[in-house]
């Protein structure tokens, strides 16, 4: 596994599904100073980090978002990485009001129909050139 930059904080995401993937392109689009680093749940290194917080490596369900030795999962990270990115997003945040269990029974419902509702592809999201210094593996 790469060494993991303290300063940076590292999202874990599913690399086969569309809706993810472009979660992770929206997201990069609007964090130019490379806040965020990006690691497929199901690579190295996203294992490795799933097995350092003691979370499950074969479930891909979740988006986990990594801030140095803490992580937060489903409706937790995606509010939190909003809070970071520019534009109006980071108001999303607001719904960190909402008790976690309403907001992560809405995110499940997304996550188990995300390949039917947006797709999947055969293989995790290859980086391009000028954004793959963002990934790791």
């Amino acid at each position: 596994m790469n060494e993991i930059p303290q300063n940076n904080s590292i999202i874990l995401f599913d690399g086969v599904c569309n809706l993810c993937s472009g979660i992770v392109l929206f997201t990069i689009r609007r964090d130019p100073q490379g806040i965020f680093k990006y690691a497929p749940l199901q690579s190295e290194t996203g294992k490795s980090l799933l097995k350092q917080f003691g979370l499950p490596i074969d479930d891909f369900d979740s988006f986990v978002l990594v801030e140095g030795n803490k992580y937060y999962q489903k409706s937790t990270a995606v509010l939190r990485v909003a809070k970071r990115i520019r534009g109006l997003w980071p108001l999303i945040y607001l719904f960190i009001i909402v008790p976690r269990p309403i907001r992560d029974f809405i995110y499940d419902i997304v996550a188990k129909n995300r390949y039917r509702w947006f797709g999947k592809k055969e293989e995790c999201l290859i980086p391009t050139p000028d954004i793959k210094s963002r990934f790791f593996e």
